[in-house]
């Protein structure tokens, strides 16, 4: 069966190239109405700073080997179920289903990696699905408590989900940090306090009593540097949650000050893993049941900025890279 997917053959270069899909028995084969592309992974790969010698991510079936050029990748893509195999139950036909895949035409996948789309949920809308896994993953590892003061470095996509989630919480209260004014105000309508620039975290601190500094940070921007902004934010016992990947870029910290003394935790936070400390109770399933309760209740069509044609991918990654008009969700769309 023929398809055509799109590749990252050098730095900022992509390709769309012909390819077949043959699927299994218990496969369903899925036409692509839309695949979100990820501002961060799928950015690093575009500009040739993700490591060559890491995996795709081994725990999505549809992404294998490494990340060295050519590589296809991507893991947001939503479409209608155009045929199954002889395994799969006849209901699966004409659903509209959301899975994690590469940017391409056509895919298939078994019924157990495909995530039907709610009813309430607009088939755009669910492209967004993995961002807010994503915040909710970052939620639970960050464990926020009542009263609590909570900074977000980094208001894109998945910085304004993780802003929309905490502020379910009984914060005391939740800023959000952003170089740019646009996603300042976003990060406001969704639910922060305060949206500042990077410049003015200290003087919103000053002005903050005992104890003093955020009792939780999370640095969601993408940016090496602001790793020292997200420690220095943080006060005496307090943690910071790193979010972000770096790729190949380094990330350089200034532990010889307060660190050690105030005892900040920094802390990891991936969603290809659970938490080892909440594993007896979640599993990925129940997080993608949350997840999809949140996107039902956020406005994540307001976060979709462009909309590309497949054969126009190139422009997509262009204007992330670029940062063009300020993108934050980019789709591409198929016909």
């Amino acid at each position: 069966m023929e398809r055509t997917s799109l590749y990252f053959t050098a730095p900022r270069t992509v390709e769309r190239r012909p390819t077949s899909v043959d699927p299994d028995p218990d496969e369903a084969v899925v036409e692509t109405r839309a695949s979100g592309i990820s501002a961060g992974t799928e950015l690093l790969i575009y500009r040739g700073e993700a490591p060559t010698d890491a995996p795709a991510d081994e725990t999505l079936e549809a992404l294998d080997g490494d990340l060295t050029y050519p590589v296809r990748y991507g893991y947001a893509a939503v479409g209608d179920v155009v045929a199954t195999g002889g395994a799969v139950a006849d209901d699966w036909l004409d659903r509209t289903v959301f899975g994690f895949n590469p940017h391409e035409t056509r895919f298939a996948a078994a019924p157990d990696a495909l995530v039907p789309v709610p009813d309430d949920v607009s088939p755009e809308a669910m492209t967004m699905a993995p961002s807010v896994e994503t915040a909710t993953s970052l939620v639970l590892d960050g464990r926020p408590r009542v009263g609590e003061r909570v900074v977000v470095f980094g208001t894109g996509v998945v910085g304004l989900c993780t802003v929309a989630r905490l502020a379910e919480f009984p914060l005391d209260r939740l800023v959000a940090v952003d170089p740019i004014a646009a996603r300042r105000e976003r990060a406001r309508d969704l639910g922060a306090d305060v949206a500042v620039d990077p410049a003015e975290v200290p003087s919103v601190l000053d002005g903050w009593g005992e104890p003093g500094g955020a009792d939780l940070v999370y640095e969601l921007s993408g940016q090496p540097e602001a790793l020292d902004q997200a420690v220095d934010a943080a006060g005496y016992d307090s943690r910071v949650v790193v979010g972000s990947w770096y790729g190949d870029k380094p990330a350089t910290l200034d532990l010889g000050t307060d660190f050690h003394r105030d005892r900040v935790s920094v802390e990891s936070s991936q969603v290809s893993t659970l938490d080892p400390e909440t594993r007896g109770r979640w599993s990925k399933p129940r997080r993608m049941d949350v997840a999809l309760q949140c996107l039902r209740g956020l406005d994540a069509e307001s976060l979709i900025s462009h909309r590309v044609p497949f054969g126009e991918a190139a422009e997509a990654y262009r204007l992330l890279d670029e940062r063009d008009d300020d993108p934050l969700q980019v789709l591409l769309t198929y016909d």
